[in-house]
């Protein structure tokens, strides 16, 4: 099964407001929209998906309460992105500094703000290609670092700013760089 795509304009503009209280009245959707406005709605995960979604938010969790550095997110945070789409990292990670900007409202909602790190774990029932627009969609947003990783093929791919996408197979490791200092994830879990 994959994302059902509902184009509402120019017949209904959902307003943030709007948005928000939709997303609260269905809470067992998943749902994100483009920066258009069109509503994305995606399948739960099966058992495997989550479990790996799981480890990975550990992960980071735990190097983030070591380092101190920012505030972890985990897959059900939807972001409000500067180009106007509402998206939702399977795992997400903002500095300090950028979150304590913000107001108490804007982080009680939809936080208006792209995360410095994200990881988007394929699914069996996710489009690669949708996926990759997602992860350009980030970078072109103000993410700093991001990771598509994908199981089924045991294929990283790494989003930078500025730089080509890099693709990496079967990697044992993957590294924070300078916005995850001194992170290290082990993927034996996620590929194995």
């Amino acid at each position: 099964m994959t994302a059902i795509v509902i184009n509402l304009r120019p017949t209904i503009e959902l307003t943030d407001d709007e948005f928000y209280k939709f997303c609260q009245q269905n809470p067992n959707l998943r749902i994100e929209t483009t920066a258009t406005g069109a509503l994305i709605v995606t399948p739960p995960v099966g058992g495997r998906t989550g479990k790996r979604n799981a480890d990975l938010t550990t992960d980071v969790g735990l190097w983030n309460r070591q380092a101190d550095l920012g505030v972890v997110f985990d897959s059900s945070t939807i972001f409000k992105l500067p180009n106007g789409a509402n998206k939702s990292p399977d795992v997400a990670w903002i500095s300090h500094d950028r979150w304590n900007a913000l107001t108490s409202e804007q982080q009680e909602r939809f936080p208006p703000i792209a995360p410095d790190f994200v990881i988007e774990l394929r699914s069996r029932t996710d489009d690669i290609v949708d996926l990759e627009a997602k992860m350009q969609e980030y970078i072109d947003n103000g993410v700093r670092l991001g990771w598509l990783i994908d199981p089924q093929a045991e294929q990283v791919k790494i989003y930078r700013q500025g730089q080509p996408v890099e693709t990496l197979q079967s990697p044992l490791t993957l590294s924070g760089e300078t916005v995850l200092p001194g992170f290290l994830l082990d993927l034996s879990r996620i590929f194995r």
